[in-house]
């Protein structure tokens, strides 16, 4: 059976487009296909500037969450990434593999330090290398199969290298994993801004649907979501990017795809409302079932525990091999 690794960062509050984008193919293709293990990627949410209560909260918030939206712990693995130490350990052997020119090339480097830049702040070293340590993540539990988005796919290529050029060097020791998407929405927009990517880092955005978002708020976000030009109703990602957006969100939604669905309607408005309320259905069984989860929080931290446990067996041996064949001693 394939392996598949994923991971969410605790960076913000998850959104419509960690849902659609990952999260729903999780629940239902993975981990029903695949040995799959979903990870909450905490020691990313270190490399910039950050508040260690908010870390701590998003974190047991995200793991929620992945539960409510469907990740059956009989089926699959959830673990927090810092309670298996094997990530840390093999991020350092694949450092020294990697190259600084390799890092200094990744755009989402160059954005996130720009930005830091800009802002008058320092850009911490972590910055730079936790492309490595996502490489760590996903070549620690011999990987087949990483459901990523578009704005992933490059980390990907970077550990795909990175476990190649280790495997020439030292011996064959890791699985050279390959990226996935799913068809549709596989990176949803900016309801205001749908030219950029709806992400959970930005929690102020009245642009962004939150998982936890209440119907109303759901419903006045849709109604609001920026349109284009001209008055009919196409499917053009590039021409027509805020109508476009609308269509995938709701072909995501309702099972159908963009293009099928421009047909329908004559109208901004009615599509507005089509796909407020097909978020709403969809979200509601999640939120349920998240209240029903925050209620029993040791339920949650038994899932953790068990799968970090879980998760720690089926690294170790990988990365113990790793630092053998890298040239160091074996503990006694």
């Amino acid at each position: 059976m394939k392996r598949v690794f994923s991971g969410v960062k605790p960076t913000g509050h998850l959104t419509l487009g960690n849902y659609l984008g990952a999260m729903r193919r999780w629940s239902g293709v993975d981990q029903h296909e695949a040995d799959a293990l979903f990870c909450i990627v905490d020691l990313h949410a270190l490399t910039v500037d950050h508040d260690p209560g908010r870390v701590r909260r998003l974190s047991r918030q995200a793991a929620t969450l992945l539960l409510a939206a469907g990740l059956d712990p009989k089926l699959c693995t959830v673990f927090v990434q810092s309670h298996v130490d094997e990530h840390a350990r093999l991020s350092y052997l694949l450092e020294c593999v990697a190259t600084d020119g390799e890092m200094r090339r990744m755009i989402q480097y160059k954005e996130k330090a720009a930005a830091e830049r800009a802002r008058g702040g320092s850009v911490r070293l972590s910055l730079l290398t936790y492309p490595v340590l996502m490489a760590a993540d996903i070549l620690a539990y011999g990987t087949d199969e990483v459901p990523v988005g578009d704005d992933q796919t490059q980390h990907v290529e970077l550990t795909r290298d990175l476990a190649v050029r280790f495997n020439q060097r030292y011996g064959h020791t890791f699985v050279v994993p390959r990226a996935t998407r799913p068809e549709v929405a596989a990176r949803v927009m900016n309801l205001q801004e749908p030219t950029s990517k709806m992400g959970k880092s930005d929690d102020a955005g009245p642009g962004i649907v939150y998982l936890l978002d209440e119907p109303e708020v759901i419903r006045k976000k849709v109604m609001r979501a920026v349109t284009d030009s001209g008055r009919d109703v196409a499917y053009d990602r590039d021409g027509r990017p805020g109508v476009s957006n609308l269509l995938e969100i709701l072909a995501a939604c309702e099972g159908g795809n963009p293009e099928g669905l421009a047909g329908v309607y004559e109208s901004y408005g009615s599509l507005k409302k089509d796909t407020a309320e097909a978020v709403v259905e969809l979200l509601r069984p999640v939120q349920q079932r998240h209240k029903e989860l925050c209620a029993d929080p040791a339920y949650v931290e038994g899932v953790l525990r068990e799968g970090a446990e879980k998760a720690r067996e089926m690294a170790r041996p990988r990365v113990d091999t790793a630092y053998r064949a890298i040239g160091l001693l074996p503990a006694g």
